[in-house]
């Protein structure tokens, strides 16, 4: 694959951080389930809203928000308080009483009572993945942890990391509770920064193919591998450090995929 940043251009380091510095505030982030984890300071609060925000990130963006802000407004202003006062998921059926594509009301609430259950046992979710290696680990441990408190098999609100998908929404909790800056609101520290994945999505696939990090068409882990490889060869200390501002380009209206290319002085693709 031919170098998209030839000798003489900025370097493609330089180029990603002009698009951080641009594009990584708070004024971009709507419509993004991220924007739900601003209402809590609390960090059990913040933890289930981020775990129930993530697992709903998948189909049509406003479908996302207006289920997840269903879900959310329903507990209350405190998610830890409203399913802590649960005894059993049944309890919290009230505010899981719509679908969300594939994922039916009854999953819903028996996800969230399992992982208030955690919090009850253990203070906090990532306690379930302290020590892992990194994130692909902790998404196993953490997705394991919440199935057997909750008594189920699987989940499409969890996919196993062990099963190869490019778990997304996984990845993308993890950035969301891991790394802290003017977007991310954090509130774990059982990873670091440096042992995040690039949450894979579309739009993130699209630049990682344009960067030159993959050839690979599949968005699975294999491809997540690559990707986060890519941008740990540029900040070691923190690969998804660029998610955010490289997805804006897809998910904002306004930003697309040539403007993408210009601020980071790449060729637009010759017309057919």
């Amino acid at each position: 694959m031919p170098d998209p940043f030839p000798a003489g251009s900025l370097s493609l380091s330089d180029s990603l951080e002009g698009l951080y510095g641009r594009y990584n505030t708070r004024a971009f982030v709507e419509p993004d389930p991220l924007q739900f984890l601003y209402r809590y300071d609390h960090p059990a609060d913040r933890e289930l809203a981020a775990l129930a925000a993530s697992s709903l990130a998948y189909g049509r963006v406003e479908q996302i928000i207006r289920n997840v802000s269903r879900l959310l407004d329903a507990m209350g202003p405190s998610p830890s308080a409203f399913l802590g006062s649960c005894r059993t998921p049944g309890d919290a059926s009230g505010a899981c009483s719509f679908r969300h594509r594939f994922t039916p009301g009854e999953e819903m609430s028996a996800v969230l009572f399992a992982a208030s259950r955690i919090q009850g046992h253990a203070g906090s979710l990532q306690e379930t993945f302290r020590g892992a290696a990194g994130a692909q680990e902790a998404g196993a441990m953490l997705v394991e942890a919440i199935l057997r408190e909750a008594g189920l098999g699987r989940s499409s609100m969890l996919p196993h990391p062990g099963l190869g998908s490019a778990c997304k929404r996984l990845n993308l909790m993890f950035r969301w509770m891991v790394r802290c800056d003017d977007v991310d609101p954090g509130g774990w520290d059982a990873l670091g920064p440096s042992q995040l994945l690039v949450p894979l999505d579309v739009h993130m696939h699209r630049a990682g193919l344009l960067l030159g990090m993959t050839e690979r068409r599949q968005a699975d882990s294999v491809t997540v591998e690559e990707v986060t490889d890519g941008f740990r060869r540029i900040r070691p200390d923190d690969p998804a450090r660029y998610d955010f501002a490289l997805t804006r380009f897809g998910i904002r209206r306004e930003l697309s995929r040539e403007d993408l290319l210009r601020e980071l002085a790449l060729p637009q693709p010759a017309a057919r």
